[in-house]
């Protein structure tokens, strides 16, 4: 039985995560996603999660879940940004079966999201079951993506969709300025290399993180910093409901914090949730990056 959910890697970026539709709301993440550039200084780290399973429905044929997240993230606004990420769960079904799967994907972002390059693997039990590999290049009109796996493909995709780095510097901006919801289309790689996510994010409001310095946690680096509490719904326009309306393949709420680290995950698929916990966090040194 294969009950592998849908791929997360555009949460973190993410988370990942990345973070309108119309060409108004477009202009207006643009601009928000320059003007964060210039206020927000993304921390290079490498941060740990461990993944358990949350709220659970008897139709998600799920009995059990535990995994781990690992997020490394480096660069800089001038001379782009890395992500090498990992996400490992192992599912328990109802019968007493197991699976592990195991998702790699690696990214690099050209400053001003000039481009993006990316390579995810998708193996489960050790088995290579997915792999995407591919180019994107911004243009004037249009973004054109050239892919190489699963097959070779040209394809274009629109001019407002975002990376996933320019879409969190975009959702650090709206929340400078007290915006509390954000719609804009994602293109991270995902799947096949072909799907352009729609988004919409709901930002909470910020508020001083409960770390405190002198503790053992892994967020103890994080205190003194505020936060805000966000919620991504990720849409496939291509998949609408028996009425019509488009339904969230999942959700993810975390905190984002002001230098661009996420603590307090959790992954909603509709009939189960994941749950994602900060067990280590690693700062490295930042790079000198002068604003023109």
């Amino acid at each position: 039985m294969q009950f592998v959910p849908k791929s997360a890697l555009v949460t973190f970026r993410g988370v990942l995560l990345a973070f309108a539709a119309s060409s108004a709301a477009g202009s207006g993440v643009f601009a928000g996603t320059m003007g964060a550039a210039a206020g927000h200084t993304l921390v290079p780290h490498r941060a740990i999660y461990d993944m358990k399973l949350g709220d659970t429905e008897e139709q998600s044929g799920i009995a059990g879940l535990s995994g781990r997240m690992v997020y490394d993230f480096t660069g800089s606004a001038c001379e782009g940004y890395s992500v090498n990420f990992r996400f490992v769960t192992e599912f328990q079904d109802a019968n007493g079966g197991s699976q592990i799967t195991d998702l790699q994907t690696t990214s690099f972002e050209e400053p001003k999201a000039a481009s993006y390059q990316f390579l995810s693997k998708t193996f489960v039990d050790q088995e290579l079951v997915e792999s995407t590999r591919g180019t994107v290049r911004a243009g004037a009109d249009a973004k054109s993506v050239e892919l190489t796996e699963p097959a070779e493909k040209s394809l274009e995709i629109g001019s407002e969709v975002l990376f996933p780095t320019e879409h969190l510097l975009a959702v650090l901006n709206a929340a400078d300025e007290g915006v509390h919801f954000l719609p804009a289309d994602i293109y991270d790689g995902a799947e096949t290399g072909e799907k352009v996510y729609a988004t919409t994010t709901v930002i909470g409001a910020r508020t001083l993180s409960p770390a405190k310095a002198d503790s053992d946690g892994a967020e103890a680096a994080l205190a003194g910093l505020h936060y805000w509490p966000v919620t991504i719904a990720y849409f496939d326009p291509l998949e609408e409901n028996a009425t019509g309306e488009l339904l969230p393949v999942y959700q993810l709420s975390f905190w984002l914090y002001e230098n661009g680290i996420s603590g307090q995950l959790k992954l909603d698929y509709g009939d189960f949730t994941i749950n994602g916990r900060m067990t280590a966090l690693e700062l490295y040194d930042e790079v000198e990056c002068p604003q023109n």
